[in-house]
Parts: structure tokens; sequence; C-alpha cells
């Protein structure tokens, strides 16, 4: 996979269509014709044995003959024909090769054509490509676009085609317009890693249907979204509308899990993606989510505020000097508040005046300004006289505006006036407040990326115990354990269950209540009944040796009636928990077949659906994480925010959720972990009853998550020359506050020859790019030791981005100035070469300055290439990391 091929692909210099034709109805034909009309203005080589000439074009008999390698070529032939023509194209040199349609039974060999050639495809069953910026319209679509900075990517050609015809009706341009088809090699990752570092793109927009690799997409999609806004539409909530789409089935929730982890923003109908366009395409960085409605009207600014609390929006208040100025201005003619309604005979001026003092106060982050058809401020002078407002005004870029001009004829005008001038406008003040709620949403994902994380206390693990035992469990061919037999395995990972006991009949349990003190509770064991209610399997507070006998004994006749080739394997005894005034969760760990493990959090006094009921997260989870998947629930009503006498201890149950989260990622034996329910009672978390369902694992654990996790086995204990100990390893988006203290004993100079220019301050979003790597594409080792304090400190820092075809990548390391000289800096260099060689990479790539006479020399001693440009004012490492590269 190259994103080199890319390049030939989404700016071609020359292009072929093979099968070109003079029938009007023809894909060949069809395709000359946008090729032409589109303005591509390099060579357009028509392929045909049948005409000499097509669209005034002259052809070539077969592509064999075509005087020069085609950058791209378009098939536009029968589908069976395709094999050969991508072999005789493989064969010319061809780059790229858009195939519009082919039987899925031909996928294999086609795949093979092109990887034998070194060749990329799009498609097949695809509409093909248009980027307006190159002239290039490669597709069926007789709509001409126009040139613009959003990119939008589709799995699918009638919604490709429906964007196109509103895009055109609106004026809205593209960049890149690019249908996906069944994706049998392009894909949408590789896609985002090319869009994300295009000049001429500002937003990407992504309609999904299926991904044939998670990890792939929620990296290239993290990557993505740190630069520009990313939006999805995805399809197939349903598990019919999944088998109408003939994609794997899989939890929606799952989706929006991923999306909300990678900092984008998820769309949910054709609607809201008509709106999000608009919004993107003038959207501006949201400063707050602080809202002020301003309306000539009661009515639609309630529609407003009806939406905007649904949507757990937030409003501004007014501090006491901006209420004053609006009640010298407005006092005679509404009440002060937000929404503000200026009544159906505001003038123009009325709008300018409220929107000068609104502008001028601090407390306000966005505004939406409604403007129902009125004969005092008609719309379009309305409109051009805010807009040039907004322009003279110093706040007026500072402040998010979004404008509803609602109407259709007598607002047309105002509508395009607020597009031309940037400025977001909707028809309906519903569809303003989903527009305004992207961005919000949009923001707090964003935000959720950058925060600073933080490391819970005391959380170690016995993992070798884990394993142990689970492993002991799948040897004696045990694929499920109830509460009493994983009890042991949680403990490890500092989860605490009740304590249990198993009794074999009533005599039994009798005996286990009276050693362990009532009330008790009974709880069925069988493998085979999923759910103890359907039998009455549980029975609490039993208080006597009569009343525990008999409940035994009607738990077994139940069974024996009900289900009776079930197994029973006996019951489990356990004390019963103090649930006065204690709240019920439920925490279950299933795997989707398309993202891996998902953690699920929910209330534990009902039977849920998966993702009905319960806010879903990816792991691995840290503090932070666990806290925002928690106020989700919360705020969703997943679950309550607190028990009938106190506030739920979110940092309490955010430990919990991550000693869950490595649990599952350490121990890959576990399939599915259902905690019903897990008992809150102020800072106490008691798992009451615990199923894990194991699975043999064979492979590399890690390849199941759709987020590498922090590679442990990477630390390494290290001694400098000075005799004193350190510790390498990963870099954690914790060492943001470590990171900052490092650099600030770095000295000018060295910063200097390590960035190339005066760095005055770094920001909180530098330090979290620094921290909160992608581990997949993206390697930083720290040396770290034991500080004056006590605490960790950080001493050097070596770094390795690879590019998306983790084929090269550049390095950098930094030590700190006052240690030089302990051989800090080969040590962590020698890491990241060892590292980046066993990783895959074929190169590693860095520069610096010729006066950076110590890390020339260093580069050498390691073995890099070094060749010093006194004119550009640089010195070029480079290092082969394979015998084949260091042949090249």
């Amino acid at each position: 996979m190259s994103q080199r091929g890319l390049e030939a692909l989404l700016r071609p210099k020359s292009i072929a269509v093979i099968g070109a034709s003079m029938k009007p109805q023809r894909a060949g034909y069809l395709m000359m014709r946008n090729l032409l009309a589109g303005g591509f203005n390099g060579p357009v080589l028509p392929v045909t044995p049948a005409w000499k000439a097509v669209c005034g074009v002259m052809t070539w008999p077969d592509v064999a003959s075509l005087p020069f390698p085609p950058d791209l070529a378009v098939l536009c032939t029968h589908a069976r024909r395709n094999p050969e023509l991508l072999e005789s194209l493989g064969l010319r040199g061809c780059k790229t090769c858009i195939i519009l349609s082919a039987q899925p039974e031909q996928h294999p060999e086609l795949l093979a054509i092109a990887r034998r050639w070194n060749m990329r495809l799009l498609g097949p069953n695809s509409l093909g490509l248009l980027a307006p910026w190159q002239g290039l319209n490669a597709s069926f679509s007789p709509v001409p676009i126009k040139k613009g900075k959003l990119a939008f990517i589709s799995q699918s050609a009638a919604v490709s085609n429906t964007i196109l015809d509103w895009a055109q009706q609106r004026e809205i341009g593209f960049s890149f317009f690019i249908a996906l088809g069944d994706s049998l090699d392009i894909n949408v990752d590789e896609l985002l890693d090319f869009l994300a570092r295009d000049t001429r793109t500002s937003a990407i927009l992504l309609y999904l249907e299926q991904l044939s690799d998670a990890r792939r997409f929620v990296s290239a999609a993290r990557s993505a979204s740190r630069n520009k806004p990313v939006l999805v539409i995805k399809s197939g909530r349903s598990t019919r509308a999944q088998l109408l789409l003939k994609t794997r089935p899989g939890l929606d929730a799952a989706w929006d899990a991923a999306i909300q982890r990678a900092g984008l923003l998820r769309v949910r109908d054709t609607h809201e993606l008509f709106s999000a366009v608009e919004t993107l395409s003038h959207m501006r960085a949201l400063r707050g989510e602080k809202l002020v409605i301003i309306s000539n009207g009661a009515a639609p600014a309630a529609l407003a505020l009806d939406e905007l609390e649904q949507k757990n929006g937030k409003l501004a208040e007014f501090r006491p000097e901006t209420q004053q100025r609006l009640e010298a201005l407005l006092g005679g003619v509404t009440e002060i508040g937000n929404p503000l309604d200026l009544h159906d005979d505001a003038s123009t001026g009325r709008y300018l005046q409220t929107l000068e003092i609104l502008l001028d106060s601090h407390e306000v982050d966005a505004l939406m300004i409604i403007h129902a058809p009125s004969a005092v401020a008609p719309a379009t002078d309305n409109a051009a006289q805010i807009i040039d407002l907004l322009k003279r005004h110093p706040r007026g870029k500072m402040v998010t505006v979004i404008t509803n001009w609602c109407g259709e004829f007598s607002s047309r005008e105002a509508r395009r006036l607020f597009s031309d001038a940037g400025i977001p406008t909707y028809r309906t003040p519903e569809g303003t407040i989903t527009a305004f709620m992207h961005m919000v949403e949009y923001h707090r994902n964003q935000k959720q990326l950058r925060e600073t994380p933080a490391l819970p206390v005391n959380l170690k693990a016995d993992t070798a115990i884990a394993h142990e035992l689970l492993g002991q469990a799948l040897e004696r061919g045990i694929t499920s354990l109830d509460t009493h037999e994983v009890r042991p395995v949680l403990a490890s990972y500092g989860l605490n269950t009740l304590p249990t006991w198993i009794a074999e009949d009533s005599a039994e349990a009798v005996h286990i209540a009276e050693q362990i003190g009532y009330p008790v509770a009974l709880k069925l064991r069988s493998p085979d009944i999923p759910h103890k209610s359907e039998v009455q399997g549980v029975m609490l507070y039993l208080r006597t040796p009569a009343e525990v006998q008999q409940a035994a004994d009607a738990i077994f006749d139940r069974v024996a009636m009900t289900w009776p080739h079930a197994r029973v394997q006996g019951l489990l005894v356990q004390s019963m928990a103090n649930r006065a005034g204690a709240q019920e969760l439920r925490i279950v760990v299933e795997h989707d077949p398309i993202f891996g493990p998902l953690i699920m959090l929910g209330e534990g006094s009902v039977e849920w659906q998966s993702g009905d009921h319960a806010a879903v997260a990816l792991p691995p989870l840290n503090m932070n994480l666990s806290r925002y998947l928690i106020i989700q629930a919360i705020k969703s009503r997943k679950i309550r925010g607190r028990s009938a006498l106190r506030p739920l201890d979110i940092t309490g149950l955010s430990q919990v959720l991550v000693r869950v989260s490595n649990l599952i990622i350490e121990c890959p034996e576990i399939r599915r972990l259902d905690i019903h329910p897990l008992l809150v009672s102020g800072s106490e978390f008691t798992l009451l009853d615990v199923t894990l369902d194991l699975a043999p694992f064979s492979g590399d654990p890690e390849s199941r998550l759709a987020i590498r996790p922090y590679p442990h086995h990477l630390e390494q204990q290290v001694t400098m020359k000075n005799g004193d100990h350190c510790l390498f390893r990963p870099i954690l988006p914790e060492d943001e506050p470590q990171l900052q203290r490092f650099i600030s004993r770095v000295t000018r100079e060295d910063l200097y020859y390590r960035y190339f220019s005066e760095i005055n301050e770094f920001t909180h979003d530098d330090f979290a790019n620094m921290t909160q790597i992608d581990y997949d594409r993206e390697m930083a080792f720290v040396a770290v030791r034991p500080g004056a304090d006590g605490k960790e400190e950080i001493i050097g820092v070596t770094r390795a981005i690879s590019d998306p075809d983790n084929i090269d990548a550049e390095f950098a390391v930094l030590v700190r100035s006052d240690l030089k000289g302990l051989g800090l800096g080969r040590q962590l260099m020698e890491k990241l070469i060892g590292y980046t060689r066993e990783y895959g990479l074929q190169k590693l790539n860095g520069i610096t300055m010729p006066n950076n006479q110590g890390m020339i020399a260093l580069a050498r001693k390691l073995g890099f290439r070094v060749d010093i440009q006194l004119e550009d004012g640089i010195v070029s490492l480079s290092l082969a990391l394979t015998k084949q590269q260091e042949r090249e």
C-alpha cells in the first residue's frame, strides 16, 4: 500500500480511457465527455479499436500501443475483460486504475494483478473521482462541481450523486470528491492520510458503510482530525440495514465510540449530512459552547430552545453590565433574557444595536440570529447590514455566528449573502441548532483528544496470576467462569468481589450460611441457563436455615421442571451486600467483529440491550477517558449521577473501569466479561455477580484492539556512563507536565538545533501532540529517573514518526542540556533504531544544522549517512534499516 500511488490517482498528469466510445449511452463516451468538459490540462488517451477519434481526440487501438505509461487509467469496458486489461496496463507501466464495474468473483484476481505490477485500484463499482483544482472529472457525474476546500469520500454511488446534485444547487465547492465503490484496494484510511496533508483541503466528509481495517481507520482518523475537521455519516445502524448493505454485523454504538475517540464528528442522517456540509464549509474554531439566541419572534426562538435543551446545549448568562446595556436599549420593548425576543416589529437598527452589545460582551461564545419574514426589517437588507457589522466589529471574527433566515422565497437572497460572507445559514431554527451542536460535539471530541490524562494511584496488577488461572481453565476445557471461579483473576487486578462459596445441595447451602452469617443470597450455577431470572434462580435476603433450605430446594425443583436437560453445578452462597442507599451499575465487555473489545457501562437493575442502555468506549482507557465515559453515561441517562443517598464517586468508578480495561488488554483469552451488578456504596465498589467467557487465543494480543495500547514490553532499565540508572520507556499522555519541566531545562541553543527556530513557548496543544501519540504510527521514548522531589523526571527524549506507508520515519533526539556527556543520546538512539528496525521500517531520516557537531558525530558513529548541504544550511542524516535499503 503506497501513498505515492495515491498521488498518481488524485493528481494525475495523464489519463487513459479504456473502452472509449462515441455511442452516447456507453460508459466510455460519458467518461470522455466529462474528462474533456472538466478542463483537465494533461493528455487524455482514448483506447479503442472501433473509432479513429472519440470526442475529437485521436484514439489508440490497444493499451500496448499507448505512447507512454499513463498515470491513471479508467476501465469502461465489460467487466469480463477486466483481468486481461489490468494485466496489459500493468505491463505498460500504468500507476493507478479506476474500475467502474466488476463481479465479486473477480476481486481476488484483480487485486493479485494490481499488486504484482505495484498498481493502485479505485473501486470496483466506483462512480469515479472529481478533483476540481486539477480540472479532473473522471466520473459518470454530469454535474460540474466548483473548486472548494471540502473533500468528500463515499462508499455509496447513490449518496455521491445526491450530494453532488445538492452541492451544485447550493454552490458548495470541493477539493476532492472520491467514490470508493467496493474498496478492493484503496481504502478510506489511506485517503484520510493523503487529504490530511493536502493544502487545498480544510475539512473532510466521509460516508461509510463498512471498514476493512478498524485499527488503520482509527489511527488515520485520529491523525487527520488533529489537522482539520472530519465528519462521518455511517449507515447501517440496525442489524436489518447491515444485512441489506451486506456489511459485517457490528454494534452501532461501537462506531460512535471509535468516531468520538478519534476526534471526529458523527452525523445521523442525510438531512444532518447536508446541514453538516454547510457548517463545515464555513466552520471556524468554536471558542466555547455558551450560545445567545436572538429573534424577531418568540415562536422560532422557542423551537430553537427546545432543540438546544434536548441536545444538552448551553445558553450564555448575561453579566450585570451586559444586562444593563440591553435594558437601556430594549427595556420598553421586551423582557431581557436568553433567548432575546426583539419582537416582530424589530427594525434592522434594533438588530444591529443589540448585536453590537452582544459582540462587546465577553460571556458570549456563539450567536444564533433568527429572522422571520418581516416588512419592518426586509430579509436581504437586514442580512447585508449584519454582515457589514460583523466585518467591522473587532470581535466579529471571535464569536461564532450562525444564522436562521426563515422562509423560502423572501429569504433566498439573504442566505446567499451569508454563504458568500462565510457565515453558516439555515432554513429552520431546529436545523440551525443541530448545526451548532455539531460544532459543539466536534469541539468536545477535539478537547477530549487533547486533554491531559491522569494515571490512577496504586493501580497494580498481577498479570502472571491472571494468565495462569485463565490458562488452567482453558486446559480443562472450561470456557465460562462464574463469580466464584473468576474471583482470583479479578483480585489480581484489584477488583473486589463478595466472598462466595459453592453448595452442592440445600443441606450444604444451610451449612455455609451458618458459617458466614445471615442474611445470605443463593444463586443458581448453570452454564446452560443464561438468565437466572427465567427460573427465579436468585434468592436474596434469606435470614434463617429454613429459608435457605426452602429457597435452595425450590430453585432445584424449578430447574428440573423448566430446564430438565440443563447442567446444574450447584448454588453460589454469598453474604448479602449492604444495598441500603447503594447504586447498582453494570459493566460489560463484548467483542465487536469490527472494532474488537468494547467496554459498556449502564444501570445494573434493568436488562439492557447492548448499546441501547449503555455508554460505550474502546480500550485502552485511562482516568480521563473513563471519566468521559461516565459523564456521557450520565448525560445520556444511561446511568444516574447519584444513588438515593449520595453522588456517584466518579473517580472511584473511573479506577474500576481502568482496571477492567487493563484486564481485557492483557488477557486476550477473555471474550466476554459481564459484571452484573457492580454495587456502588460511597467509595466502595463491589462486584456482586461476574460472568467471564473464554476462548483460546494465539498470535499478537494487540491485533484484536482498534487502538494500540501502551507497549509495556518496550520498557528497559539503562545504566549511564556515571553509573546512574534510568528507565527508557514509551511516552505516555500523562507525561505532559514532566515534558514541560524537561523542556524548561533545555538551553535555547539546543532547542534551536532541535526545532530550527526560536521557540518562545510551547502551548498545551503542542505538548498534547507530543505526548498523546498513536503508537501505531509514531514512537517516542523518554529516559526517566527519580527527581529531587522523589517524582519521576524526564531527562531525554527520542522520537520517530513514520510515513503512512510505514517505510520511512523522521527521527529526532533531545537530551537535557546539563546531562550531556553521559552517553544518554547514543543509548536513546540505539533504542529507537532497534525499535524501528523490528517494527518493519526501512529507513530513518533526520536533519540537523552544520553547527550541531555533537549530533553529526553521533550519527556517524551509529552508521548514518551524513550529507552536509551548506548552501541550504542543513545536514541530512539517513540510516538504512534493511539490507535492501543499504544496497539502494
